[in-house]
């Protein structure tokens, strides 16, 4: 009988995860279409395919809750997170990160490696629901109605959670962007209090500008994001240029979202010891009025804003050798004033 609840709420939560899918593709129609030709569709057929998919997947999701279709739906399963897995690896193969929209709202962020493996679960899943079905073909008929019902209650109320997560995920990046677009000039006043923060570290734990501030030492805010080739391409650079800077300025990448993709995306760029931190939303490029990616704020050793905004590699790399600049011009000074207090 174990078994059999087993084969009945696998093929529950795969139904579920392709209705979810099926729905946020239904309900976003500019965003799965955009997807469709990110993917490699030719233009032309991008409406169609774009129709042609949640159909597709709807049907699976349907055929997996009636013994009948259940193992021929979960087949089909398989082969389509198969057919969507080579689609993600040929694009990250190919540099290019676009966003899947995969469950609409819910999954509007760049692909990558936390894809991938997404992809993978789901695929062990159809593949388990497969021989389950083949094995199992009467489930679930045998097993108490109230407890069949019950699972399926289960899984509905946890696709609408998901769902309504993935909404507020949505909304709250479009309040961001257009608290964004309200701020007037970009960048704050040269000389000004640099905002606080604390922000969650790629290494784990929460690091805060106090923390970043040392005697002598500027703070060189990054904002980057992981699907911006011109943010990957300025990442690899800037351990070169940290370590002609390091005794006078630190250099940290500042990104929002998934904590495991901005991990992961600083070991493929090789960003070496600078610290990747990750806002839950915007809150830190709110604070400092950074409006793109990628963009730098130069923090002087004092805890003010000590330039304007950088956008830009060019820009970012003439930041940094203004702050060598700046710093080398204050160390005689110091040496001067440590003189003439030892006279």
């Amino acid at each position: 009988m174990l078994i059999e609840y087993g084969v009945w709420g696998s093929r529950l939560v795969l139904a579920g995860a392709f209705g979810l899918s099926t729905w946020g593709k239904l309900a976003d129609g500019p965003a799965t279409r955009k997807a469709v030709v990110d993917f490699g569709t030719d233009i032309r057929w991008a409406p169609t395919v774009a129709i042609g998919l949640p159909v597709a997947e709807g049907s699976v999701a349907a055929g997996l809750l009636f013994p009948r279709t259940a193992g021929i739906a979960a087949a089909v399963s398989a082969l389509l997170l198969a057919g969507f897995t080579a689609a993600i690896v040929r694009l990250l193969l190919r540099g290019e990160r676009p966003s899947c929209s995969c469950f609409g709202a819910a999954s509007s962020a760049p692909i990558g490696h936390a894809t991938l493996v997404r992809n993978g679960l789901l695929l062990a899943l159809a593949a388990l629901v497969t021989v389950g079905a083949i094995r199992y073909p009467q489930v679930p008929a045998g097993l108490p109605v109230e407890a069949c019902v019950g699972l399926a209650l289960i899984v509905a109320l946890a696709v609408v959670l998901t769902w309504t997560l993935g909404e507020l995920r949505a909304l709250r990046r479009r309040v961001d962007e257009q608290a964004l677009s309200t701020l007037g000039a970009e960048g704050l006043p040269v000389g000004a209090v640099a905002p606080e923060f604390e922000l969650l570290a790629a290494e784990g734990g929460r690091i805060d500008l106090a923390s970043l501030l040392a005697p002598g030492k500027a703070v060189l805010l990054v904002f980057v994001h992981p699907g911006c080739e011109m943010c990957a391409a300025l990442a690899r650079e800037l351990p070169r240029w940290q370590s002609r800077v390091r005794d006078t300025l630190t250099v940290v990448l500042v990104g929002n979202g998934d904590l495991a993709e901005h991990a992961a995306w600083g070991r493929a760029q090789e960003v070496g010891d600078i610290p990747v931190l990750v806002q839950q939303g915007n809150e830190t490029a709110l604070r400092y009025r950074v409006r793109g990616t990628p963009s730098a704020v130069l923090i002087g050793a004092d805890g003010r804003v000590a330039g304007a905004v950088a956008r830009g590699a060019i820009a970012v790399r003439e930041l940094i050798t203004t702050a060598k600049t700046e710093a080398g011009r204050r160390s005689p000074r110091r040496d001067e004033l440590a003189s003439g207090t030892r006279r």
